[in-house]
């Protein structure tokens, strides 16, 4: 093991090297590693009105068959706008073709309908669904390039027919997910964008693009009321090249967890290269990588966001059994008020939120085990420019007695929070012009193996 341990440490790129890059993307060149993700340029010559195909948009009237012979001609055609004009139309789940626009005028809503049953692969009972997968989303699409959703007007997943058994699955056994449908699913696909649209009310997450590359989200609105269970906004998985920008999410659970559950063979990293900026995060869980990290993440930057009663900040979580590799990562310019903590850097995840009744585990001692590809292992992580009210914790940095996070930078952080800051398991902790005000207690709380420096500047008690 420790020769293996060496031959890694001989090989890594120095810390002062990547503190330098991170430095320079964010900092100098200030766009932000997405700017080369590819952007859509089809817009497509011929317009498919869903009302010539038969759409009533009445609210009331199944308009799924209409709705899909425009998608499918305009697919068939190579491509083009599906029109929406004002008015709701209610459908059953509906696939998307490639090289289509749909858009949603202002004043038209696209309206998922209430019969869950027909979401369902198989079967009627939407509570024997035994996982996610059982379920088809309202919207999907598959292998497709230049996709564009857009438009002043609204998606809604109906999710008030789901929310209820689904909290109460929750109260029942704190941090499960009753599996439902999501909204908006895109696998395999290249040249995405979702552009000043509203989604809202989804049974579970609103838009997750999976294995896709060169995915926009810009000026979208999301929307979900804080109790409404696991209605992530945004959740990129194994993407690489995404920009999420100037987005307005309120929702009951992460605003945006990119996620990294399995490896893909042809890359190191199966989620790289991913800018979130320019957003405000209201109610919901947080800017969150994980808990799902087994195929690696690295260079994400999240800049000029602010954040307002989320449950949680900046977030790194993971587990023994789901983690791997997130490394290159940088927070600037954040503004956060009366979030819970302000920042979690956690390899001890339990599955639930700061709200929950069961706690993230509070960096308790633990025994080493042996590191294996499902090993937590956060390295590289750049926090500047943050301003935080925090009703409770400051945060947490807790890694591994196997595998410490490392490497970990705040500069000008500045967090006013009922109590300090918990280090664990952890190495290469640096606080530059950091200062930490608390009404008990230290404003840093240095438990087994922590190695922070610049402690003495922290700060005092309230």
């Amino acid at each position: 093991m420790k020769r293996r341990m060496d031959r890694h440490n001989q090989q890594s790129i120095s810390v002062s090297t990547v503190f330098r890059f991170l430095r320079a993307m964010v900092l100098i060149l200030g766009i932000g590693i997405w700017a080369v993700a590819p952007q859509s340029s089809f817009a497509g010559s011929k317009t498919y009105d869903v009302r010539a195909f038969g759409a009533k948009g009445d609210g009331k009237t199944l308009d799924t068959e209409a709705i899909q012979k425009a998608l499918d001609e305009c697919g068939n055609a190579g491509g083009g706008t599906v029109l929406f004009r004002a008015g709701t139309y209610v459908s059953e789940p509906l696939t998307l073709r490639t090289k289509t626009t749909v858009l949603l005028e202002e004043g038209a809503k696209l309206l998922a309908t209430s019969n869950q049953a027909a979401f369902l692969k198989s079967g009627t009972d939407w509570l024997q669904a035994e996982s996610s997968s059982d379920f088809v989303p309202f919207i999907s699409g598959k292998r497709l390039t230049d996709v564009t959703i857009t438009g002043k007007g609204i998606i809604d997943g109906n999710g008030q027919y789901w929310w209820p058994a689904a909290e109460e699955a929750r109260q029942k056994r704190p941090g499960y997910t009753l599996p439902r449908p999501n909204l908006i699913v895109l696998n395999y696909c290249k040249n995405v964008r979702l552009e000043k649209i509203t989604l809202q009310n989804s049974p579970k997450f609103h838009f997750v693009p999976t294995d896709s590359e060169g995915v926009v989200v810009d000026g979208v609105t999301i929307l979900a009321p804080p109790r409404a269970a696991n209605t992530d906004a945004i959740d990129p998985s194994r993407c690489k090249n995404v920009l999420i920008t100037k987005c307005l999410i309120d929702v009951g659970d992460d605003n945006v967890a990119i996620k990294s559950g399995k490896k893909i063979p042809e890359r190191e990293f199966a989620c790289e290269d991913i800018t979130v900026s320019d957003c405000t995060f209201r109610h919901g869980h947080g800017m969150s990588i994980g808990s799902e990290v087994v195929g690696g993440v690295r260079n994400v930057t999240v800049k000029n966001c602010t954040f307002e009663g989320t449950e949680n900040g900046l977030r790194i979580k993971s587990r023994r059994g789901k983690g791997g590799k997130v490394e290159n990562i940088a927070y600037t310019d954040i503004t956060m008020k009366n979030v819970n903590p302000a920042i979690l850097l956690s390899c001890s995840y339990g599955g639930t939120s700061a709200g929950d009744a069961v706690q993230v585990s509070a960096a308790k001692a633990e025994k080493s085990q042996a590191v294996t590809e499902t090993t937590p292992i956060y390295r590289n992580i750049y926090i500047r420019n943050v301003t935080a009210t925090a009703e409770k914790s400051a945060g947490v940095i807790e890694g591994l007695p196997e595998s410490p996070i490392s490497n970990v930078v705040l500069e000008n952080v500045h967090i006013t929070s009922a109590t300090g800051l918990k280090v664990e398991n952890a190495k290469g902790i640096q606080l530059k012009n950091t200062q930490i005000t608390t009404k008990e207690g230290p404003p840093c709380i240095l438990l087994e193996n922590a190695q922070v420096e610049g402690l003495e500047k922290i700060g005092d008690k309230k």
